[in-house]
């Protein structure tokens, strides 16, 4: 099964043309939607979790018209959204519950055999009793995504979701979606660059509502191999090379400046060659940058 996306296209009344003609073709796996905030993603996932309507364009997953079938899609979609909200003082296994019912879930039996087996696997089967009002961020995203795996979706819809977890917190996220992964289509929206890199054997890049980049990570940055140039420099001068270089990437190293520059040969004095990461694909392809051209 596949997600199939053609010509989606969306103005709001306010004028923001949030998506501009969006293509894309989405199988089974983790696929990485990496843009800045306000480049659309979020416009995008609401599109296809079936929450709003585009202007223009089809959505199809496997057989079924999403923007035609909304009932039909739902059945087989499971959506975690950047804002995620809980009642505070009822029991996660409670919640998680009478989200099942609403999910369609009636047989009590088969319900309750669902949410433990979705508490164990989220490993919050120890905190089921607790107030969800007490979980840490992590745990309520966890949360979050057992009450998105109710039904047991084919299509997975993650929103922004490590913005604000600790370092271990993202490791234990990270290892869920991977594993999630294996049976379904998982769609990470993210503005963070490494969640795609440790995460994703496809990605997107999008910015101001268009799709700039659609590849595997690993043949991005291949694309920048040779191209990309570094060199430390006082910070008043990074102004100077940016008006006369493709400038990607500034950083502060020890008080001092590292600038990274895309360039087919030595651009100035100075600067050595620099072996690519995902985080430079990401800012040349937002400057305007042709990775796809020189990555075959």
């Amino acid at each position: 099964m596949n997600l199939v996306i053609e010509n989606l296209s969306k103005r709001y009344p306010n004028g923001v043309q949030a998506l501009r003609d969006v293509t894309l073709t989405v199988g089974p796996g983790m696929f990485g939607l990496l843009g800045p905030n306000g480049a659309g993603k979020s416009t995008l996932m609401r599109t296809l979790a079936t929450l709003q309507d585009p202007d223009t364009g089809s959505v199809r997953l496997g057989d079924i018209d999403l923007l035609r079938d909304k009932p039909a899609v739902r059945q087989l979609l499971g959506y975690l959204p950047q804002e995620f909200g809980v009642y505070p003082k009822v029991k996660a296994i409670d919640l998680l519950d009478h989200l099942g019912r609403l999910k369609g879930l009636a047989d009590r039996a088969l319900r309750k055999e669902t949410v433990e087996a979705l508490l164990r696997r989220t490993n919050l089967w120890e905190a089921r009793n607790r107030a969800l009002g007490t979980f840490s961020g992590g745990m309520k995203q966890r949360f979050g995504i057992a009450q998105a795996l109710i039904g047991d979706p084919r299509l997975l819809i993650v929103d922004e979701p490590t913005a604000g977890l600790d370092p271990e917190e993202r490791v234990r996220f990270h290892d869920l979606l991977s594993e999630i992964s294996e049976s379904v289509i998982v769609l990470l929206s993210t503005h963070i660059v490494s969640d795609v890199s440790d995460l994703c054997s496809r990605m997107a890049i999008m910015h101001q509502g268009e799709l700039r980049l659609v590849q595997q990570p690993s043949e991005a940055i291949a694309g920048l191999r040779g191209r990309l140039w570094e060199r430390t420099v006082e910070k008043a001068e990074v102004a100077q090379l940016g008006e006369s270089l493709s400038l990607i990437s500034t950083r502060l190293v020890a008080g001092r400046t590292r600038v990274r520059v895309l360039a087919e040969s030595a651009p100035a004095p100075g600067f050595v060659t620099a072996e690519p990461e995902l985080e430079d694909v990401y800012f040349a392809v937002r400057r305007g940058a042709d990775i796809r051209s020189r990555a075959a």
